[in-house]
Formats: C-alpha cells, structure tokens, sequence
C-alpha cells in the first residue's frame, strides 16, 4: 500500500490560501494565533474562516485553542470543534496542553499537539493518542539543530501508533523533500513555499516550447 502524503497551507491569508484549496492542491488548512495576527485577523475570525474554507473545499481545518489553564484551552476548543466535522484542534505541547488534549482526544477529537521540540513530546502525544504532532523545522535549525534528523527520529519513534508527524516550519521545497526522504508524511508551508514546490524553470521553459510548437501549427 502507498504512503499517504499530504500538504497544507498555513496561512490566514485568505485570497492565497483559496487559490490552493479551490485548486485542490491542498489537503487542508493550518493556522494559529500569530498566523491569523499576520493576516489582520483575530480568534474572533475563526467562524467565518472556517466556514470559507469548508465551502471552498479543505478536508481540514486547523485553529489553535488558547487559554492560561486545561480548563480555558478545553473550552475554546470545544468552540472550534462546535464549528464543524473538518476541526482539528491545535494544543500547544506544555503541561496544561497535554492535559487538555488528552481530554480531547477522550471525547473522540481530532488533535494536534504544536510546537514539539522533542522525542520525549512526541512519544508522550503518542500515548494520549492525538493524531498529529507539528515540530518547527526552521527554528530547530535556529536553535543549532540538526531539524530533519531529530523530526525524523520523532517520526520513526511514533510510526504505527496513529499519531504522525505533520511539520511545520518549513522555508524551501529542499525542506520539504528532506522531510519526506526521512518518512515524514505530512507537511504545511506557507504560500510561497507551496508555490515553489509546483514549478521549475526547466518545467516552465518545457511547457513555453510546447506551446510556440502548437502556435507554430495553427
């Protein structure tokens, strides 16, 4: 059986991120609290957000619950939940999101865990059962890291449990195939990122040569 790989975008910006979507050449979308702020937009946002983008035709739709305590992030992601069947609930990896997710999870939840920095994090998420974990590429690196290696070894240590790596923080398509070659599935990038991937000059110079032949021919 094939490896399911998917992409997402992660991003606010709704005129970009509808031009992925509506193309279907997305899975789904991801945000969170600086996300939306980039966009101009606010937790106070998230309804209607979410209701363009299952309209447009996202398979999932990720926000991110806040709160200063389990019990604030559970009723904020009850919120998000309430929205729809696409509602994945990001939790950040800190004690009380542990909790909360784990109460999630319990009632039958779509989670994510973000910002996952270690093996230790990852293999905790594992056991309370969330479907995704999102480590930070990018600022693995500007920590000093070596990202792709430690992601990797989040992702080998979870493999068949049901909880996989979605990553985050990636900069360039070099980053993406770096991640898949390790066996990471799943991935979210900005636009631009995302954009890069789809093309090449060669791919474009081929495509420019095929139709001067059709002009050519008329």
């Amino acid at each position: 059986m094939g490896r399911d790989i998917r992409f997402y975008v992660d991003s606010a910006d709704v005129g970009a991120v509808s031009d992925l979507v509506v193309d279907n050449l997305v899975h789904g979308v991801t945000t969170n609290p600086t996300i939306l702020e980039r966009a101009g937009r606010s937790v106070g946002d998230i309804p209607a957000l979410y209701e363009r983008w299952e309209a447009e035709g996202a398979r999932e739709i990720f926000f991110q619950t806040w709160g200063d305590s389990t019990d604030a992030m559970l009723r904020n992601a009850n919120g998000i939940l309430s929205l729809g069947d696409l509602a994945v609930v990001k939790v950040p990896a800190t004690r009380s999101g542990f909790a909360a997710a784990s109460a999630l999870v319990s009632e039958g939840a779509s989670v994510l865990i973000t910002a996952v920095y270690s093996q230790a994090q990852a293999l905790t998420a594992a056991t309370i059962g969330v479907r995704y974990i999102a480590p930070y590429l990018g600022r693995l690196r500007d920590a000093g890291r070596d990202g792709v290696a430690e992601i990797a070894a989040m992702q080998a240590l979870i493999e068949g449990t049901g909880t996989d790596v979605l990553a985050a923080s990636l900069r360039s398509p070099s980053d993406v195939v770096a991640l898949a070659e390790v066996g990471v599935p799943f991935f979210t990038a900005a636009p631009s990122v995302l954009a890069a991937c789809f093309v090449s000059d060669a791919s474009e110079n081929a495509a420019a040569e095929f139709e001067a032949a059709v002009e050519r021919g008329v």
